[in-house]
């Protein structure tokens, strides 16, 4: 069992990683760069360890400080959460090397999967599907032209190292190729330090769906429902939400069964994601797979009752999964915004600062993870996730409504700091938003109205989504028209007025 761990981390996934250690009884070693010497983390952790200034490079991506700060500390194991070092392969063998218990796949998984080329052939011999393509990389222009003839067009050139969005480039017209082959290389050199990428053909109109295993050292695994991650900006995913409703019960236990045979296949371990494009027919086709703790994680937690992080921990230590396939029932709808300190009228800018103000929203299924609080300063050394704002309802058209209660609710205010609050709120407006038929490329195409509807919700916050179908209630009557009305009063006594009573009006 593992007795003291240390998060190669910070910000929101180092304090959710601190706090599945608490429940499991764990002593946590926290490392911190030079501007989070004063972090949420830091304070919550038995040990804090400097490991560097604030270029990620010279702290959270030394490799050296971390193990050290982790030999020297006494730590057995190091959770890497997402990002960072969390999907280097050099790194969980260095920790393997030193006796520490790394809390992800083994590093020869890693390697395998971490290039996309690499896991579109191990996942085809494993009979999953693929769109139409090569398996292993493009090393010229004339040969990416072959293929691309071959396959048709659109064709999407992606960085075989890739990942976060970005080295991939679509191309709709063969006289575009040899440029686009040329940038993307540059681009996958330049990020991945790896030129090497390859071709697949463009599903236009997709959706981005994507399925949560868990799988344990002895040879088992689950599936625990899949994500619809369609509602992106250039490939960064803003807004997440599970289950993806499109599919039907067959099709999204069949997505289910595929990604754990995929994993299982190559003898992955741990909590990983498998993700695949859905085309308009319910089609679906592998795309990579990510060996690691996902952002979104928080919305498969609501629809299981899994503690992701907890399982991850555990089965890092040895423990055999406790969940068989049929344990895993999700229900309901979770959806989960990004809440990041960026200027979305600026092109998605950095936007951070001092939080002068932030209070999060509460109430029923509402969560907020973070690692912030209100006085701290959001570095612009690092990514512009502010926090996780996260919802459960019974149903998608009531999680809809509460995640905009709680947007609604939330507060951060300080000197140019800016914030995606709004630009959610609108984007949970929009009618193919709400009617659940928005693709990957829809915030591409919408962004222009979805700011103008953002905007006009800044300037009044307190707007609410509109009443439900069946109106606001009256207790007044309404009287009948009368088409001939008595000019004069009726003898007699003087009648009752009438009994108000609750009627609804349309």
């Amino acid at each position: 069992m593992i007795g003291r761990l240390l998060i190669a981390n910070r910000g929101e996934i180092a304090v959710r990683v601190a706090r599945a250690c608490r429940e499991l009884g764990i002593e946590v070693v926290a490392v911190y760069s030079t501007p989070d010497r004063h972090s949420a983390v830091v304070e919550m952790a038995d040990e804090a360890v400097h490991i560097g200034p604030a270029a990620p490079r010279r702290s959270y991506l030394h490799v050296a400080n971390i193990v050290e700060a982790a030999l020297r500390t006494g730590a057995d194991a190091i959770h890497p959460g997402y990002g960072f070092l969390s999907e280097d392969p050099d790194f969980a063998e260095i920790c393997a090397a030193e006796g520490l218990t790394f809390v992800g796949p083994p590093p020869a998984v890693m390697q395998q999967m971490g290039n996309k080329a690499t896991a579109r052939r191990l996942m085809a011999e494993a009979g999953l599907p693929l769109l139409p393509g090569v398996v292993e990389p493009v090393g010229t222009v004339d040969e990416a032209r072959v293929i691309a003839a071959r396959i048709g067009y659109p064709v999407i050139i992606k960085a075989a190292a890739g990942g976060g969005g970005r080295g991939m480039t679509v191309v709709r017209d063969p006289a575009d190729l040899a440029e686009a082959f040329t940038t993307t290389r540059a681009t996958a050199r330049a990020v991945f330090r790896d030129p090497a990428v390859y071709v697949e053909r463009h599903l236009a109109g997709a959706r981005h769906v994507e399925v949560q295993v868990l799988c344990d050292t002895h040879g088992s695994g689950v599936s625990l429902g899949e994500r619809d991650c369609s509602l992106q900006r250039r490939h960064q995913k803003l807004l997440e939400e599970g289950p993806a409703g499109h599919l039907t019960p067959e099709q999204r236990a069949e997505l289910g069964r595929l990604a754990v045979h995929g994993a299982l296949s190559v003898g992955y371990t741990g909590a990983g994601t498998m993700e695949f494009l859905v085309d308009d027919t319910g089609s679906a086709f592998f795309m990579e797979m990510n060996a690691r703790i996902q952002v979104e994680h928080p919305v498969t937690e609501l629809l299981t009752g899994v503690d992701l992080v907890r399982e991850q921990i555990l089965v890092a230590a040895g423990r055999r999964l406790q969940l068989r396939q049929e344990d895993v029932v999700p229900r309901g709808a979770a959806i989960e915004c990004r809440i990041n300190a960026e200027d979305p009228t600026r092109g998605f800018a950095p936007a951070p600062g001092r939080l002068d103000v932030l209070q999060a929203p509460d109430g029923p299924w509402t969560r907020f993870d973070t690692g912030y609080r209100q006085g701290d300063t959001v570095s612009p050394d690092y990514d512009s996730l502010l926090g996780k704002l996260v919802v459960w309802a019974p149903d998608r058209e009531q999680a809809i409504r509460r995640m905009d209660r709680a947007l609604a609710e939330m507060r951060v205010e300080g000197p140019g700091v800016h914030t995606t609050i709004a630009l959610h709120r609108a984007l949970l407006r929009d009618p193919d938003v709400v009617a659940d038929r928005h693709d990957v490329q829809f915030l591409d195409r919408a962004l222009p109205d979805v700011l103008a509807r953002a905007a006009a919700l800044a300037d009044a916050p307190a707007a609410g989504l509109p009443a439900a179908a069946r109106g606001s209630l009256s207790l007044v009557q309404t009287p009948a028209a009368d088409p001939q009305p008595e000019t004069t009063t009726p003898e007699g006594p003087e009648p009752c007025p009438t009994r108000p009573s609750l009627s609804a009006t349309s």
